[in-house]
């Protein structure tokens, strides 16, 4: 079994879809899918699909291209959320200073709110990050001399300093399609060397389909071929690979049914 730990079924390109769409992936071998969070205000909507399905779950978040949007959600709020037995995780909440959607302060506001929620709940954090790694880094460090709390850093494509900070900090680390692409030799590189019990698979579906499937539409079936090659990158079996991020997937969101 695989474990799509990050996908976003509630976007419109999968509207039409959906019931196609985990047919897919469980004809795949996919036991579970995570439909993440983007806005807090619209988690109504991931509710809906996780209800209908009994294979997937979803999160509670926003996004920091929203955080101006959904500045000043407390800790409190986010953690009344997470009674829902479908949601199994906060976020994705963190900093992108890629774009420029969401003040600096307020991506920041609203991720540590958001680690602050992951603390009380013990539920398991989905941090986004790009182009942030030194901020990121500050934070995660800051918040973590305040208590423990769980999270991964999904979709990573940061520096290796990022990563071995977060893994120091008891975190775990999200590889996507990205990881098949050509250019993605220090990427690869980086999930070669970090330990086995840290490393999850995902699609962040629609998007990042993987090379195979270049410039078509992603979905949770194509997490096989982020595992394949994650699998030949650390010298191990299709089985091996699978067993461990499905393994490492079950202890970190642990809410959700083995």
């Amino acid at each position: 079994m695989l474990v799509d730990s990050h996908c976003h079924l509630d976007f419109p390109d999968f509207a039409e879809d959906l019931d196609g769409i985990v047919s897919r992936a469980r004809a795949a071998g996919i036991g579970r899918m995570v439909t993440i969070s983007t806005r807090v205000r619209k988690l109504n909507q991931l509710l809906a699909i996780a209800e209908r399905y009994d294979d997937v779950y979803c999160s509670v978040g926003t996004h920091p291209h929203n955080a101006d949007e959904e500045d000043g959600i407390s800790p409190d709020e986010l953690v009344a959320f997470t009674e829902h037995p479908k949601v199994v995780a906060l976020g994705e909440a963190g900093l992108d200073y890629f774009y420029d959607n969401g003040s600096p302060e307020a991506q920041a506001r609203g991720f540590r709110a958001h680690i602050a929620a992951a603390r009380t709940t013990g539920l398991p954090l989905v941090i986004h990050t790009r182009e942030a790694d030194a901020d990121c880094a500050r934070i995660l460090e800051e918040e973590a001399a305040k208590g423990s709390f769980r999270a991964v850093l999904h979709c990573y494509t940061g520096r290796r300093e990022l990563a071995l900070k977060a893994v120091s900090l008891g975190l775990y680390i999200g590889f996507t399609g990205i990881l098949t692409f050509k250019k993605s030799e220090t990427l690869r590189a980086l999930a070669a060397e970090l330990p086995s019990d840290r490393i999850l698979v995902e699609t962040d579906s629609p998007y990042l389909a993987p090379g195979k499937f270049r410039g078509k539409r992603n979905e949770p079936a194509y997490v096989v071929e982020v595992a394949k090659v994650l699998a030949e990158t650390r010298g191990v079996s299709f089985d091996e690979i699978s067993r461990q991020t499905s393994e490492n997937f079950f202890r970190l969101f642990s809410k959700v049914k083995a």
